[in-house]
């Protein structure tokens, strides 16, 4: 399967596992967001994740687009007024600018538990399978994962950080960013049966892609346009937020990015695994702040 497969994949999934019914403007809500046009990088680290380690890629479908249904409500409730209070996201209007702020709120909520019940609707995997899926899940979107990142990077507006800046970018580029590539490359993993030292080994793997994309975001966030990103830009610089490119500057940035990336190369070459689609997505992001 190449990227843009398993893309073409996953969209269809979604659309067919998002049914509309009443209270039909909750599941619009959902809806709107989860389908937004976008790279779905997440659902096809799973599923490709799933493949590599000789795993039934179609099995691991209705959890590729669960993650993806979490990710969705992370950057609900992330564009809302009380959070970063941006009105566009992936080039269209923000949930909240579509639906209410009431409703995108709920939508969120709702969108945290349906996930985790679309996996267990349409999955065919064994119980105990199950619960090691739902263990991952709930560890990356709760108050230990997800959560946590978007708490603390709320903290550091307004260069309001006390303690070593240092560690706390990184907590926050973790667990706001690289904790749902973890998920993603974990469960696809468990599912295909991976040893213990396959799974620790893309659990690094997806450490260091999950932070080496959030520095790109970074890098982005002051080098790009509105019609590239889809989103608003200069919005965390405006903010005073602690980010790669505010505590190193622009070029030291950049450099990091590129040994991470050249560490997720090396990773790929350590588990001896074939993936074109890994390998398009490190290049991928090396070709976002290359342009």
């Amino acid at each position: 399967m190449k990227m843009n497969d398993y893309i073409e994949l996953v969209n269809k999934k979604l659309d067919e596992y998002m049914q509309i019914e009443y209270p039909e403007d909750i599941f619009k809500s959902m809806k709107y967001s989860v389908t937004l046009p976008g790279k779905r990088l997440r659902p096809v680290m799973c599923l490709e994740s799933c493949r590599v380690f000789g795993g039934n890629y179609e099995e691991a479908i209705p959890t590729a687009c669960a993650i993806e249904m979490l990710h969705a409500q992370t950057l609900i409730h992330d564009d809302l007024p009380c959070m970063d209070n941006d009105d566009f996201r992936r080039g269209k209007l923000s949930n909240h600018k579509v639906f209410g702020e009431a409703n995108a709120v709920l939508a969120g909520d709702a969108l945290l538990t349906f996930a985790p019940q679309t996996i267990l609707k349409y999955s065919k995997l064994p119980s105990d399978i199950l619960v090691k899926i739902f263990a991952e899940y709930f560890q990356a979107a709760g108050a230990y994962g997800v959560i946590a990142g978007q708490v603390v990077d709320i903290e550091s507006e307004n260069g309001k950080v006390s303690g070593d800046k240092t560690k706390i970018l990184e907590y926050i580029h973790t667990h706001k960013t690289a904790d749902l590539f973890k998920l993603s490359l974990r469960t696809g993993a468990i599912i295909a049966g991976a040893t213990e030292e396959q799974i620790s080994i893309i659990t690094e793997f997806g450490q260091k892609l999950g932070v080496a994309f959030q520095i790109a975001d970074d890098i982005l966030d002051e080098i790009s346009t509105f019609e590239e990103m889809g989103k608003t830009l200069g919005k965390d610089k405006a903010s005073g937020k602690l980010t790669y490119v505010t505590l190193y500057g622009l070029e030291d940035a950049k450099h990091k990015l590129t040994c991470l990336l050249t560490d997720c190369c090396d990773i790929i070459n350590k588990l001896n695994v074939e993936s074109e689609v890994f390998k398009d997505i490190i290049s991928g992001i090396e070709k976002r702040v290359s342009q």
